[in-house]
């Protein structure tokens, strides 16, 4: 579990420090989920609730009203929909992408509200599970994807797995490793307009970072009360970029938990941390614009985390901050990630 350690090892932005570093309910609940002894896996907890996937949603509004409430320390298991929303399916072929609509792709399940939880707070996101459905697609849509005016024609290719499944063949002597994701994750935004799931923005949504995988902690900020949280678009294989415009798409089961950070927002943009790095992201119409702003989150970290000056700060970037690019076809955002090694910084 990413966030397996005492209070005053959890290395998120000192604000944390300075609400005390104390969950919602009292609690100290990633402690209590670690193993017994140092180096023990840690079991994934007992689910309290169950989302199916037909409780979904897919548009991003305080106004969508909650399936489920919860208390912070909640455990859900959640059952995603593939990004089609059943318009593609195991007998579907190329031809089925001239009739593929984009209104009604993302179908998030959620939302759910954790109470407790307000604007000023952040809401973490632990993934303790993620598990395979039996088949998957990928696709060209023509007119999607970086770069959609060299490839015109429509493509799809269907994927079947089976329980324990950790790569597919593609073509002779390739084979890709699974490793799924949920593309959209995020909370609800403080309007009351109905936005398109298609772009990263600061609640999250569609960021398509590929890092997001089973055992990752996610930060969110929160802006409406109960923060409204939904998960969908599940990928099951996908490289940094997104290049083509799909990953490989298909159900998935997910198992997470959510915790109430007190006072420790807000923040520009989604912070998330593994066992082995801590990272930032950061969102803009251009590569150029969403990198800087990665960069400054970091810097931002940093200095509130670590005690250093923005200098230092800015150097140690510079030395051991590692950029990387999520995904370039989103629009009118991309989202580029920047993470630093625990063991640079420490725990």
């Amino acid at each position: 579990m990413a966030r397996g350690k005492t209070c005053a090892g959890v290395p998120l932005l000192a604000l944390i420090i300075a609400a005390g570093c104390a969950p919602e309910n009292g609690t100290d609940s990633a402690s209590e989920m670690a193993g017994d002894e140092e180096g023990s896996p840690t079991p994934t907890p007992e689910p309290q609730h169950t989302l199916t996937a037909d409780q979904t949603h897919n548009r991003w509004s305080r106004t969508i009203p909650p399936i489920l409430t919860v208390g912070s320390g909640a455990v859900i298991e959640a059952y995603l929909e593939e990004a089609s929303d059943q318009q593609l399916t195991p007998e579907s072929t190329v031809e089925d992408l001239a009739t593929l609509s984009f209104d009604p792709i993302h179908p998030l399940t959620g939302p759910v509200y954790v109470e407790g939880a307000e604007p000023g707070d952040l809401l973490a996101v632990t993934l303790h599970e993620i598990e395979l459905g039996d088949w998957g697609w990928v696709a060209n849509v023509p007119g999607f994807g970086f770069l959609a005016d060299r490839f015109p024609d429509p493509y799809l290719r269907i994927f079947e797995f089976e329980p324990g499944d950790t790569s597919v063949g593609f073509a002779p002597g390739v084979r890709i490793p699974l490793r799924p994701f949920p593309g959209v994750m995020g909370v609800a935004p403080d309007t009351d307009s109905m936005l398109v799931t298609i772009p990263p923005r600061q609640n999250g949504g569609n960021m398509d970072d590929r890092d997001l995988v089973e055992g990752t902690t996610v930060y969110f900020p929160v802006l409406v009360q109960g923060a409204l949280f939904s998960i969908g678009d599940p990928h099951i294989a996908q490289g940094d970029g997104e290049v083509g415009g799909t990953a490989i798409e298909g159900p998935l089961r997910v198992v997470y938990e959510l915790e109430v950070i007190k006072g420790a927002g807000p923040i520009p943009s989604p912070h998330y941390e593994t066992d082995e790095f801590y990272a930032v992201t950061g969102f803009a119409p251009t590569i150029d614009e969403a990198a800087r702003n990665a960069v400054e989150a970091m810097i931002d970290y940093l200095v509130s985390s670590r005690d250093l000056s923005r200098q230092e700060a800015y150097q140690l970037a510079s030395m051991a901050g590692d950029l990387k690019i999520s995904e370039v076809v989103d629009v009118p955002n991309m989202l580029v990630a920047m993470r630093i090694s625990k063991d640079v910084i420490g725990n």
